[in-house]
C-alpha cells in the first residue's frame, strides 16, 4: 500500500472526511528506550482497524508526527491501548515539550 513519497499509508484513505492527529514535539536529551518504543508503537498501531497511516518530519530535536484515522472511535481505541498508555507515561522524560491536536480532514489536494 505504501507508494506515496511522504506519507506511509497502511490502508487506503478516503477522499475526505477522516481524522488526523498532529503531534508536535521537542525531544529532550534523555532518549533512553525511545527508539525501541517508537518502533513498537509504529507496529502495534497497525492492529487498530481505523488506523490509516502517518507522515513525519524531524529537524534535530524538533518534529511533527501526523497519524491518519478513519474515525474518532479508532483514535480513542489507540489512546486506550496499554502500550500507547505506557509510551505516554514515559513521554515526560523523552520530550521537553509537546502538543497533540485532533482535526477532521474534509478535503485534501496533493500533487506528487
Amino acid at each position: 500500500m505504501d507508494k506515496h513519497p511522504y506519507i506511509h499509508w497502511h490502508r487506503q484513505p478516503p477522499d475526505g472526511n477522516y481524522y488526523q492527529v498532529t503531534f508536535s514535539l521537542l525531544r529532550s536529551d534523555n532518549l533512553e528506550g525511545y527508539a525501541e518504543m517508537d518502533e513498537l508503537t509504529l507496529n502495534l498501531v497497525k492492529e487498530i482497524p481505523g488506523y490509516l497511516g502517518y507522515q513525519s518530519v524531524y529537524n534535530g530535536n524538533r518534529g511533527i508526527f501526523i497519524s491518519y484515522w478513519k474515525d474518532l472511535e479508532s483514535i480513542e481505541q489507540w489512546k486506550k491501548h496499554p502500550i500507547h498508555r505506557d509510551a505516554k507515561y514515559q513521554s515526560t522524560r523523552w520530550y521537553a515539550w509537546y502538543k497533540s491536536e485532533i482535526a477532521q480532514v474534509i478535503h485534501q489536494t496533493e500533487k506528487f
